[in-house]
């Protein structure tokens, strides 16, 4: 058996991609919103049995291979160790082995000796005693600093390129992980003018949600005029883009999806902190906004988010910006409020008084809570100028709550607090709202078009299609015990150049010969080496994604119904093509065709 199989076998691919997607039952399959393309109506099925995925609104699918690599934008070898991970497989063979590894592949391996070098510089070189006096200072134990693998890189210009390129690695691939850096002019011969990033700093490794080092951010020990900023981070690389990376994540999803809670902090010593002290479920989005990308992600395994953040103007700003976005997705945000002179931050917070914080992060304020409270304070609401002023700074965030009934809550509250009717704060949400969709127009249109541009691939079906689609859905579904042959003669020439000409000329044969059909008979006849899914599958989604739920008394009627329906519309788009061609022929004096389309035309009539 080989390795993607026995992958395969050990792994549910309905388990798997609930990681990333929230699926309902629907018949014996699995649906919920595409990932990759925005709907609001689900048409992303996932089935067990066969192990495939497919979205009848993209068009995308395949196995759980090759959702990975779509949906973490990786190549089919890092997919397949990943998996293969998960799974517990060892695997037999290894594309590292025979030369063909991915530069991506290569640099999460370079990253991963980098980590293990500095990790073992701190714990072991004399060096390296400020550095480890330091995190202790900082309340680190030992188990932590290897829990986190934090290491120390001495002030000096090229100690790990050189380690690294002893190990086998290439400069460019050094270059391309962001760890060497290259003056201009340096030569490759001499290997002059490349030098280490990080240097003089405590390294902190940034993991992916699977577990593999990404990144680094390099804190300086001792500032000096040469130093740079007080941190360092990785450049954006091919396997690094902050936006998309939530530190922390790796060791904290299980806990979150335990408890049902996202706790978020700002910095990475505020995450390690958290963990310490025995509260796992924290992560942070290292010192930025929150992004589109990582709010989707954290979503994967919570929709409550605990978030602290600087108390400052600028701290607020700049988690507003992620709170919005985090709103829009539907989550229940809380802000965390650590009392004053306890803490500026959770990791100061635990060193003066752990139970404090622990306290802040269950007493947490409910965002529109915040935002009212915020808004209102200092206010003279006997001014209808400072309670107008309010009233703007708060609806707002109202508006960007998708739920309505959440929606009437806090307008309601808004009302009670500044003794304003609900219906004229109404007015002012549908003020905001024709505002935002003005501004938004030009740009939702943009989206939409390249919406259905992706989704119908630069072509239209036709309505005939999409009705003989149907009625293939509704025979390999329900499988009746008549097929209606006879009602098909006139599709016959249609159908022999129609993506189901196989598929229909395979089941007159069936309904010929047995009077019904043979399911898996009928799929292993179109199981292709080249093909990724099985068109019987994807008609079997299709049934469960449009008729689940659907009686089999209806199924007779229903088949009567479409085949009506079809030869409508084909004799509907034949006497267009005819019509067509009359005036071609008309065009081009030949009075002979004129005359016999004229009669084809009259007798579809």
């Amino acid at each position: 058996m080989s390795d993607t199989q026995l992958i395969k076998d050990k792994l549910d691919i309905v388990d798997f991609v609930s990681e990333y997607v929230q699926l309902k039952p629907a018949g014996v399959n699995h649906k919920g919103l595409c990932p990759f393309h925005h709907e609001k109506t689900p048409s992303f099925m996932v089935n067990r049995e066969r192990q495939s995925w497919h979205c009848f609104g993209c068009s995308k699918g395949g196995d759980i291979f090759s959702f990975v690599q779509e949906i973490e934008g990786m190549e089919f070898v890092e997919a397949l160790r990943l998996l293969a991970e998960r799974a517990g497989v060892p695997l037999t063979f290894r594309s590292e082995d025979a030369g063909q590894s991915s530069q991506r592949t290569r640099i999460k391996d370079i990253n991963v000796a980098a980590a293990r070098f500095w990790h073992n510089f701190l714990l072991r070189m004399p060096q390296s005693k400020a550095a480890l006096d330091y995190l202790h200072k900082r309340g680190l134990k030992d188990e932590t600093i290897e829990a986190w693998m934090i290491g120390f890189i001495p002030e000096q210009w090229d100690l790990l390129t050189q380690y690294l390129l002893k190990k086998g690695h290439s400069i460019d691939d050094l270059v391309a992980a962001g760890l060497t850096i290259q003056r201009e002019g340096a030569s490759l011969v001499s290997m002059k003018g490349f030098y280490d990033r990080f240097r003089g700093r405590i390294m902190f490794p940034i993991w992916d949600v699977h577990g593999a080092v990404v990144g680094f951010t390099g804190r300086v020990l001792v500032e000096t005029e040469h130093s740079g900023g007080k941190y360092v981070n990785t450049p954006q690389t091919a396997v690094y883009d902050k936006s998309r990376v939530v530190f922390g994540l790796n060791k904290a999803k299980q806990e979150i999806k335990s408890k049902n809670l996202i706790v978020m902090v700002e910095g990475q010593m505020d995450v390690i902190a958290c963990h310490q002290a025995g509260m796992t479920n924290v992560v942070a989005a290292s010192g930025t906004a929150l992004t589109d990308e990582q709010v989707k992600l954290l979503k994967r395994y919570s929709s409550n988010l605990n978030i602290a953040f600087d108390a400052d103007a600028a701290g607020q700003a700049a988690a507003k910006r992620g709170i919005d976005l985090a709103l829009a997705e539907g989550m229940n945000i809380r802000v965390i409020q650590i009392p004053e002179g306890a803490g500026k931050d959770p990791d100061e917070c635990l060193q003066k008084n752990p139970p404090v914080w622990f306290q802040s992060v269950q007493g947490a304020c409910h965002i529109m809570q915040w935002y009212l409270d915020k808004a209102l304070r200092g206010k003279d609401l006997s001014d209808p100028k400072q309670k107008q002023a309010a009233a703007n700074e708060v609806l707002p965030e109202v508006s960007r709550i998708p739920y309505a009934v959440e929606r009437d809550h806090w307008l309601r509250e808004l009302s009670s607090r500044l003794g304003v009717d609900t219906d004229v704060l109404r007015e002012d949400l549908q003020r905001i709202a024709k505002k935002k969709e003005t501004r938004n127009w030009k740009l939702e249109t943009s989206v939409d078009q390249g919406i259905h541009k992706s989704v119908t691939h630069g072509t239209q079906r036709s309505r005939l299609d999409t009705l003989i689609e149907r009625l293939f859905v509704l025979l390999i579904r329900f499988q009746p015990p008549q097929f209606p042959v006879s009602s098909f003669q006139f599709l016959d020439d249609y159908l022999s150049t129609h993506q189901y000409v196989n598929l229909y000329i395979r089941m007159k044969e069936e309904y010929t010969k047995a009077g019904s059909l043979d399911i898996n008979k009928l799929r292993e006849s179109f199981i292709s080496d080249n093909a990724t899914e099985n068109i019987i599958d994807l008609l079997l989604m299709k049934a469960d994604l449009e008729y689940s739920g659907f009686e089999e008394n209806r199924v007779k009627g229903e088949i009567e119904n479409i085949v009506k329906q079809i030869k409508e519309e084909w004799v509907r788009e034949r006497r267009q093509t005819i019509q067509r061609a009359i005036a071609e022929a008309e065009r081009a004096g030949v009075r002979e065709r004129v005359e016999a389309l004229m009669r084809e035309f009259q007798s579809l009539s």
